[in-house]
């Protein structure tokens, strides 16, 4: 039975004329999983093709996840699910609500016949690496988010070239990758100067920043908004034992901080929006109802996992800066 089938003169490239044969030969049962394709060296031979021609059509069969390879023994059919034109490795960082949005978003405008597995790093070098590694050459695009990590730029290098798109966060290590990201200096500094009527009332401004999972450029930004329009303020890495003055606004990346501000307002008997202020980063629906409305800086997730699909489906190579808006409500 002959599974590989070339013409000469068609028009469409001989390695896709390989992935095509054998699609059909799956479709038509003459392949069933288990089963070994013909070697590399016996595919050249009979079609008078290059070895680079044949790796590279089973080398997109394997990273769809249709074929494996077992080292010097050949290849062999993992699935007989052809209709997966796309296999996408995507590594979040952590799952939350507006990362749900994200991840959702992108599934709805990535189209089908597409399969994308997800995996979180949980802000864990090691474990960032080991998924990275695990990965690499099983699927056709790769999706990261680096976030702040040690090293992050050096492992994604790794991964193939063309296949690499960076999501949430950049930075000039990964300059040379299409991005769709957040520009955190420039948004939290933006929606600072645009609640900036707001704060003139106010006495201090005080940011929240643990600095683990928290991107830098937060810091940045809020550091040099305050320099540049002569406000008070402090940086602190934790909210403990900490008590409210009037008078203060407090700028708030995590909500597990939201939360203990919060509380600890309520034990001082303050007023939210009078007595003290409240900035969150990053919208999701409680915030809209929570002390009747908290004032937040976000980006729209939403947009980010369509606009990172169309790059996809389009094979467009940029690099796109999400857009940042702040949402004003009672907190502020």
């Amino acid at each position: 039975m002959k599974i590989i089938s070339i013409q000469n003169n068609l028009g469409v490239p001989k390695y896709r004329q390989i992935i095509s044969s054998v699609e059909k030969a799956i479709e038509y049962e003459n392949l069933q999983k288990g089963d070994k394709l013909p070697s590399v060296n016996k595919v050249c031979l009979e079609f008078s093709l290059s070895r680079d021609t044949v790796l590279q059509a089973y080398e997109e069969l394997k990273k769809r996840g249709i074929i494996y390879a077992i080292p010097g023994k050949g290849y062999y059919i993992k699935s007989v699910e052809v209709t997966i034109k796309q296999k996408i490795f995507l590594l979040f960082d952590e799952l939350n609500i507006f990362k749900e949005d994200l991840y959702n978003s992108f599934l709805e405008n990535i189209g089908t016949n597409v399969q994308v597995d997800i995996f979180f790093h949980h802000f864990n070098t090691p474990v960032f690496k080991k998924l990275i590694d695990d990965s690499n050459g099983n699927y056709t695009k790769y999706i990261i988010m680096p976030t702040n990590l040690a090293e992050a730029a050096t492992v994604i290098k790794t991964l193939p070239v063309n296949e690499v798109y960076i999501l949430d966060q950049t930075n000039p290590e990964l300059k040379s990758f299409p991005a769709v990201y957040q520009n955190f200096v420039k948004d939290i500094y933006e929606g600072l100067l645009n609640g900036k009527s707001k704060l003139n009332k106010y006495k201090k401004l005080i940011m929240i920043f643990p600095g683990f999972r928290e991107p830098l450029g937060m810091k940045i930004g809020f550091e040099n908004f305050c320099k540049d329009f002569a406000f008070d303020y402090e940086i602190i890495t934790e909210f403990k034992n900490q008590e409210i003055n009037k008078g203060e606004v407090y700028i708030i990346p995590s909500d597990r901080d939201l939360v203990s501000v919060i509380e600890k307002a309520k034990i001082q008997k303050l007023q939210l929006g009078t007595d003290y202020g409240i900035i969150s980063y990053n919208e999701t629906p409680l915030k809209k109802v929570v002390e009747n409305g908290i004032t937040t800086i976000s980006t729209n997730f939403e947009v980010m996992g369509k606009v990172l699909a169309q790059m996809i489906l389009k094979g467009k190579k940029e690099q796109i800066e999400n857009k940042c808006d702040l949402i004003i409500r009672n907190s502020l």
